[in-house]
């Protein structure tokens, strides 16, 4: 509808689930961490491969990779606090990502959880990222979605509040660990801070050069830039910087990415 001036849309209903999420997620004892990883040598690796055999490996799925694997040398991390106070590890690390895709000419991203992916390769991961983009459809909602997204606010938030009551229905649902690529729908660095329902999530950022001392020699790298945010009621300062630690040494260290000698 327009009138003087303006036009007036509705919100659309995926919008009311998004709304809600936040609200409760900025209610949560979140502890943001930015950081920075260099990412010239599996960017490299990645490159080779496609000029070698022209197959594009997933980018995300090498963050996925990495990030589980440094939740499974760190399980602790895994975890949910139920309501009765009792806290819930997960032995599999089951990864929300946001999946492109394209709609109406526009770039949008899916959810999609990537399960087991502590127990998974990248190829296997990343072919599971590029299904998911191919068939997913953001445009269109489930029946129960769409009746779901019509009740009371407090009723529909109450989906959100899921992982501080039933851990178990909210890993079947969403996964454990959640990877929100912003840097899909940009270029250049920096990085971004949402409040999240995860005890777990990193919000992957734009790519930026600068200089560094590889070896002795002053050298131009490439940085990804990393927001990790952790629940601080389950995870303290310091577990959460030795995890971050073991992930930035396998972000830096190519994990899972075949080198040339590999074959």
């Amino acid at each position: 509808m327009r009138t003087r001036g303006e036009r007036i849309e509705p919100l659309p209903p995926r919008r009311r689930g998004t709304v809600d999420y936040m609200r409760v997620a900025g209610k949560r004892s979140n502890v943001h961490g930015l950081v920075e990883f260099d990412v010239t040598d599996a960017r490299d690796r990645l490159r080779t491969i496609e000029e070698e055999t022209g197959d594009r490996l997933s980018f995300t799925a090498f963050v996925v990779v990495c990030l589980a694997r440094a939740i499974d040398d760190h399980p602790h991390i895994n975890a949910y606090r139920d309501w009765r106070g009792r806290v819930h590890v997960f032995d599999d690390v089951d990864v929300n990502v946001l999946v492109e895709t394209t709609i109406r000419g526009s770039q949008i991203g899916a959810p999609h959880v990537v399960r087991g992916a502590n127990r998974r390769s990248l190829r296997s991961v990343h072919d599971e990222i590029r299904t998911a983009q191919a068939s997913a459809d953001p445009t269109e909602l489930s029946r129960a979605s769409a009746l779901g997204l019509r009740l009371p606010g407090f009723v529909r938030r109450l989906v959100w509040r899921l992982p501080q009551s039933f851990p178990r229905r909210w890993k079947e649902m969403a996964g454990t660990v959640s990877v929100t690529s912003v840097g899909m729908f940009g270029s250049g660095g920096g990085w971004a801070i949402t409040p999240t329902n995860y005890t777990v999530q990193v919000a992957v950022g734009g790519i930026s050069t600068k200089p560094r001392f590889v070896d002795g020699e002053l050298e131009t790298r490439e940085f990804l830039h990393l927001t990790v945010t952790f629940d601080h009621d389950i995870v303290d300062g310091a577990p959460a910087t030795r995890f971050v630690k073991r992930f930035g040494e396998l972000v830096e260290d190519a994990h899972g990415i075949p080198s040339q000698d590999e074959g």
